[in-house]
């Protein structure tokens, strides 16, 4: 497989950082990441990014969030008999619905090594939008917080992304930001714990809106995991007979309705965090 020149990678990852771009590998020749926690670890450090692209020509990783991007990705269908317009398509269409043109901004632009299009722009500051999947139109995706593009300089499966456009990154149009904002979440309101009035009782329902808290007060991009600490601490009470497990389960399910957290998701979390917290279980004393 045809892979960068030893010397290309490093300086196209510099290039990348002089423009405040977080950077970090990926496996040559592909788009997964060779490190874990890569938007944390991303980094624009010029000595970092050299002793790591020193190891292997590693396809490089720009972390969008840390970035401050919000990157348009224009796919193409996947398969050959697959019909029906590319993203490229629909997306002129969206324009022209929302900002009466046809014609994407203007603004740094990289083909992919699958024919499609990666459209760069600057977030709105102070806003922390996240990924998306078709929400736009089909065949386009966005990725910003929690999400990364393959820079260009890189090479997929023998096909390299390359830069078309090459300017600054447009602002990210106020049209495109408002459809990409999530939806406004439902007013909190108190979770009814309905325990006893005893000592035991207060302590438990002390515990409980305290793990409840954790959820509902965790950061935008810490909700699951606030969840998951959540359910193990509470799984413990569960597990020691002092909890029941449903109704654990449900006021979980509540905290996390309230900061927006996706109801698959959240089930999945809650019971992952109810089976470790039973390896441990926690007795309350009557």
């Amino acid at each position: 497989m045809p892979y960068p020149s030893a010397s290309a990678l490093p300086r196209t990852a510099l290039a990348a950082a002089e423009r405040g771009w977080h950077v970090f590998p990926l496996i040559p020749g592909g788009k997964r990441p060779v490190i874990t926690s890569w938007e944390t670890r991303a980094t624009t450090d010029p000595d970092r990014i050299a002793r790591c692209w020193a190891h292997a020509p590693y396809n490089i990783g720009i972390a969008a969030g840390p970035s401050g991007l919000v990157v348009v990705d224009l796919d193409r269908p996947k398969h050959p008999e697959e019909t029906g317009p590319d993203g490229a398509d629909t997306f002129r269409a969206l324009c022209q619905e929302k900002a009466a043109t046809p014609h994407p901004p203007e603004t740094y632009t990289v083909a992919t090594g699958s024919g499609g299009a990666h459209l760069y722009f600057t977030a709105p500051e102070g806003e922390q939008l996240r990924n998306s999947a078709g929400k736009l139109a089909p065949k386009v995706d966005t990725r910003a917080h929690g999400g990364y593009v393959v820079a260009a300089g890189s090479i997929v499966g023998g096909r390299s992304y390359a830069v078309t456009l090459d300017t600054e990154p447009a602002p990210l149009p106020s049209w495109l930001a408002e459809l990409l904002r999530p939806a406004p979440l439902p007013p909190q309101k108190p979770i009814a714990v309905p325990l006893a009035t005893d000592r035991r009782g207060a302590y438990l329902r002390a515990a409980v809106t305290a793990e409840l808290e954790r959820v509902t007060t965790s950061p935008p991009d810490g909700h699951n995991n606030a969840l998951y600490l959540a359910a193990v601490a509470l799984g413990q009470l569960v597990a020691g007979g002092a909890l029941a497990e449903d109704a654990v389960a449900a006021w979980l399910a509540d905290a996390a309705a309230q900061v927006g957290q996706r109801p698959g998701e959240t089930q999945r979390t809650i019971r992952s965090g109810l089976r470790a917290g039973a390896r441990r279980p926690r007795q309350v004393a009557a």
